[in-house]
Parts: structure tokens; sequence; C-alpha cells
């Protein structure tokens, strides 16, 4: 009876820590869609011909000058991410162990949230 709960953990582990891994990497495009919603997002502004409006308060320079990186950042390795997190969690694994995979698969942000949690965190 011990034995299928160790192997039962051991099929989990796997998936768990393999999604984990995925994470670390998918900080990059994590923070970038991030930057877009914190920053990008909120301002008044979208292009350069909008900073002569006197009437927008809300409008950074430098945001915009680093937009067209970003979201071409964003786009490279989010799509990066998605592929890897499909050929990891739904082309690997076999049809009965595919379920266990693809729910792990929300693990994938776990790290990104660590580090946003201790970003904010130490003020």
């Amino acid at each position: 009876m011990g034995g299928e709960g160790a192997a039962a953990r051991r099929g989990v582990l796997a998936p768990v820590l393999a999604n984990l891994a995925l994470g670390v990497p998918a900080v990059v495009p994590l923070y970038l869609g991030w930057w877009v919603l914190t920053e990008y997002l909120p301002m008044d502004c979208h292009s350069t011909a909008d900073l002569a409006k006197p009437d927008l308060g809300n409008c950074d320079f430098h945001t915009l000058d680093h937009s067209t990186t970003v979201l071409f950042l964003l786009v490279v390795t989010g799509v990066l991410l998605v592929g890897a997190v499909f050929v990891v969690d739904a082309v690997l694994p076999s049809a009965a162990r595919r379920g266990t995979w693809l729910r792990s698969a929300a693990l994938v942000p776990v790290p990104f949230a660590l580090l946003l949690a201790c970003a904010y965190n130490t003020g």
C-alpha cells in the first residue's frame, strides 16, 4: 500500500519540476507583459505625436521610446514559451499521463510570482 503512494508522488513530481523549470525562462515574457500592463497601457499617449499635446498629463517619453522593443520581445519570447509549454505538457507525455502534465502547467508563472513578491516586499 505504501508503494502506491510513493509511485503516485513520483508520477506527479516530474511534471511539477518540469513546469517549474519552464517557469524560470518564462520570467522574461511574464515580466515584459507585466511592464506593458503597468507602464505602457496606463499612459495617455501612445505615439510621439501625442507628446506635443499639452493636455496629456501621464505621458512618459522613456516608456514610449522602449515600447516597440518591449512589445516585439514580448511576442517573440511569448511564442517561444507557449511552444515550449505545448511540447513539454501536450506532445511529449503519453496520453494516459497528459492530464497530470497539463494541470501542472499552471505552475509555470510561479517563479515570476515569487520574484515579483520579493521585489515588492523589499520596499
